[in-house]
């Protein structure tokens, strides 16, 4: 799938998701006096997947995320990303499968 194609399929609330955290990981580097071609040498890669992932661009992998996170000291953020105690949607529809009464067994 091009990049133009990702981005035209995606919900709106994810691309303004993906902006946001790119926002928020742009400041997390700013505020530790980090630039972009540092944090890219850190993890091999280069200045543009920096500028790109800041931008909120979707074809950035999870996995440059993730340690770009973990260069910042931010990498404990990830395990609550979809953690099954903040599924809100999820407890519901576990609530409604629930059994209306439970009888002894016999």
């Amino acid at each position: 799938m091009t990049r133009k194609n990702l981005k035209e399929t995606l919900p709106l609330s994810v691309i303004r998701a993906l902006k946001q955290l790119g926002e928020d990981i742009s400041v997390a580097r700013r505020r530790r006096r980090l630039t972009a071609e540092l944090l890219a040498e850190c993890w091999l890669s280069c200045c543009s997947a920096v500028w790109l992932m800041e931008r909120g661009d979707p074809c950035v992998s999870m996995g440059f995320y993730a340690a770009v996170l973990h260069v910042l000291g931010l990498e404990k953020r990830l395990a609550v990303v979809a953690a099954p105690e903040g599924d809100e949607l999820g407890m519901d529809l576990e609530r409604e499968s629930l059994p209306k009464r439970v009888r002894r067994p016999r």
